[in-house]
């Protein structure tokens, strides 16, 4: 018996050793991008410096003076959040401490490029787009799939117009073609004829893929745009030859008819596409009868600019919180566009469709650099509606709840929760989130809209389940612990919980305060003060918003 209690402290304490190391040390796998790409493209530089005179000139003529840069550590928040959908860990903001700060801040930047944490988070975000929140079907749809597809997509650096164009027009099961659910989705449990639906189809191209709602007139002509029944008709008919079969989905030649909004009697409506007309080929390169492969080629061609505006829009609202025009998929012709829509937009055409290059460009660029307040140290008297219109200064945005759930299971870890990471500490951060979000309740497809947090968000922040699983004690998977036993200076055990759970350093009362307050303790109320302070500042309202 005393020998298995022997070997039980020889692992625990073998555990801790380890985890120390993180309160200090500068870890090396963040130094280099795990990843055999080509290199770089250096012109995206080009493109960001245009990209922040554009916005220096709006706002000199607005007579603004923008907000102070932030931080490093601020900034790698914002952008682990934009990208990966949590806070970084200990061990990412101890690396980002390390001299030089702006060549670590780089290749931190890169590795989170390559990390499969955003490429999970990104495909998530970008799947609600495509294929909604609900599960569907369950014997022709299959969500994760899907995501889990086009996760492997973003990996490995595929270009977004190859990506939309196998969401179109892809053939075969849903399970080996993961492409394919994109259409399978539209079919309805009990639906009479058990085939995916043209017109929810066309709704998911041009909301999702075109940033335009041709939807609202399905019924009718729109009332307050250029909009035609015919024009969401034409669109809906490329898709009737969609049919499933033993084999998956497969094209057959099918009339599309639909409503004559006059006369009440069915008619056949031959495909059509809304606008640029000229970029839609007479056939496709394969297949003459394969009409989804034309749609595909003209939604995705270069010179189709809502195609490149709806993805910038989209990526920006993912990094911002909010996009460039809003609602993100309703990008309309009777509204101006801000110029750094187009300017983004071609960018993005004319390399490629890069996701990754479109991403690095938002990320460098000033508007998400600046400051979400005022400094006192700089010119700035005060930060109006108008900073924030003009993107002067960076918008304050709610968490989403994934955001939150992830953010909250991190700071419960000094290392990082990654692919890396023990397979124990990845189960515990899928299952949680899942828990939590079931119970904190999913913003849905409409995840960008500017929803007020309610009082059984606050309670379960309070007092659920996740947050006092991750602040309890418990030395072998809790960071609060770790910090309380493995730091006996209080200042470092001060700052080491406001870097986990804030990604910032105490400011000087705060640390003063925390420090005289934890001092007066030792032993096990040492780390029941510390407990207090991790919960105090994971229900901070600093921690719940993005800034």
């Amino acid at each position: 018996m005393w020998k298995r209690h022997c070997v039980f402290w020889i692992v625990v304490l073998a555990g801790l050793i380890g985890l120390a190391a993180s309160l200090s040390s500068q870890p090396s796998r963040f130094a280099e991008v795990p990843d055999d790409r080509p290199p770089v493209d250096a012109s995206w530089q080009e493109t960001v410096h245009r990209l922040d005179t554009m916005f220096a000139a709006e706002w000199r003529d607005a007579k603004l003076q923008p907000a102070a840069e932030v931080d490093t550590l601020t900034l790698a928040r914002r952008a682990a959040l934009a990208l990966m959908g949590t806070v970084p860990s200990l061990e990412e903001i101890r690396f980002l401490q390390g001299e030089p700060h702006a060549d670590r801040f780089e290749q931190w930047f890169e590795h989170v490029l390559a990390d499969g944490r955003h490429h999970d988070y990104f495909a998530e975000r970008l799947s609600r787009a495509f294929v909604g929140t609900k599960e569907g079907a369950f014997l022709v749809f299959r969500r994760r799939r899907f995501a889990s597809w086009l996760s492997d997509q973003l990996a490995v650096g595929r270009p977004y117009d190859a990506i939309t164009r196998d969401l179109i027009a892809a053939d075969g099961l849903w399970t080996d073609q993961p492409a394919t659910n994109f259409v399978t989705v539209t079919i309805k449990p009990g639906q009479e004829d058990g085939q995916p639906d043209p017109n929810e189809l066309a709704a998911r191209v041009c909301r999702s893929m075109l940033g335009v709602r041709i939807d609202c007139a399905e019924c009718h002509d729109h009332p307050f745009d250029r909009w035609k029944q015919r024009d969401f008709q034409g669109l809906a008919a490329f898709f009737a030859s969609a049919k499933i079969s033993a084999r998956g989905i497969r094209d057959r030649p099918t009339v599309f008819e639909a409503d004559n909004r006059k006369t009440g009697e069915k008619e056949i409506v031959t495909p059509a596409v809304p606008f640029a007309t000229e970029l839609l080929p007479t056939h496709s390169d394969n297949r003459n009868t394969d009409t989804r492969e034309q749609l595909a080629a003209w939604v995705t061609a270069p010179g189709n600019r809502r195609f490149s505006r709806a993805i910038v829009n989209r990526v920006w609202a993912l990094m911002f919180g909010r996009g460039l025009v809003m609602p993100v998929d309703d990008i309309r012709d009777d509204q101006p566009l801000p110029p750094a829509l187009d300017l983004l937009a071609d960018d993005f055409a004319q390399h490629g469709f890069d996701l990754r290059r479109l991403v690095r460009i938002i990320a460098h660029s000033a508007p998400f650099r600046r400051d979400s307040r005022c400094d006192p140290a700089s010119e700035v008297e005060s930060l109006t509606e108008r900073h924030v219109e003009t993107w002067a200064a960076f918008p304050l945005t709610r968490l989403r709840p994934e955001q939150v759930a992830n953010s909250v299971i991190q700071a419960a870890s000094l290392t990082t929760i990654d692919q890396q990471a023990h397979l124990i500490f990845r189960l515990g951060r899928f299952f949680g989130e899942n828990d939590f979000i079931k119970r904190y309740g999913d913003v849905g497809e409409d995840e960008l809209s500017d929803v007020g947090s309610t009082i059984p968000q606050r309670l379960l922040m309070m007092n659920g389940k996740l947050v006092t699983e991750k602040t309890r004690q418990n030395p072998l998977v809790n960071s609060v612990t770790q910090i309380g036993q493995l730091s006996g200076d209080d200042t470092v055990a001060i700052d080491a919980a406001y870097l986990t759970v804030l990604s910032r350093l105490p400011s000087a009362p705060e640390r003063e305060h925390f420090v005289a307050r934890l001092s007066e303790n030792r032993g096990r109320q040492r780390l029941a003060r510390l407990e207090d302070l991790y919960w105090t500042l994971l229900n901070s309202t600093e921690f719940s918003w993005n800034h």
